[in-house]
């Protein structure tokens, strides 16, 4: 007879995730996350010591999907700066990603580690803002204004409910990005 299959790490970092952007972090408890995957919690034990290295492993995970995985695959695709940072806004705040991310910021407001992350996270967006945009803008001034502009854009809109005049709200945001981010006139 051949001994069981383990459910792989991964399958309990991606269920948690996932009940995470749905309930937040109290949402991420390990019956549950046994009963979503369809298996007992003792498999959850031969990964993870308790349900904080669960917590920090899907952190992890999000960061590394969010900050270095999106800049790798930008760069690797290559582009103008415009190009770029409109892909990774794409990929950051995505379908995927975005319920997530959003309940991680919701989690950063309750539990300062959590903000701590956060704000590394988010200072590696900026970092990249800036560098993109400095291909193209000599002020540090400016630079740093439509770096904010352009990261506000991409996680604020997400919270607005305004009408937007006729326009659809991605007709509305596509008409923002092209402002922030169109090279200065000569």
């Amino acid at each position: 007879m051949a001994a069981p299959t383990r459910t792989p790490r991964d399958r309990w970092v991606a269920a948690g995730l996932e009940a995470l952007a749905e309930g937040g972090p109290e949402g991420v408890r390990v019956e549950v996350l046994a009963a979503r995957l369809g298996v007992t919690k003792g498999g959850f034990y031969g990964y993870f010591p308790n349900r904080a290295a669960l917590l920090t492993e899907m952190l992890d995970q999000w960061e590394r999907r969010t900050t270095d995985d999106v800049i790798a695959q930008v760069e690797e695709e290559g582009g103008d700066a415009t190009a770029k940072m409109q892909r990774a806004g794409l990929r950051t705040f995505s379908t995927e990603l975005l319920p997530i991310e959003l309940a991680v910021r919701s989690w950063a407001r309750h539990d300062p580690d959590v903000a701590a992350r956060l704000k590394r996270v988010d200072n590696a967006r900026m970092g990249y803002l800036r560098t993109l945009f400095a291909t193209y803008i000599d002020d540090p001034d400016e630079i740093e204004a439509r770096s904010t502009l352009a990261f506000t854009l991409a996680i604020g809109h997400h919270f607005m409910a305004a009408d937007h005049e006729g326009r659809t709200e991605r007709e509305a945001m596509s008409l923002a990005g092209e402002y922030v981010l169109r090279p200065p006139r000569p």
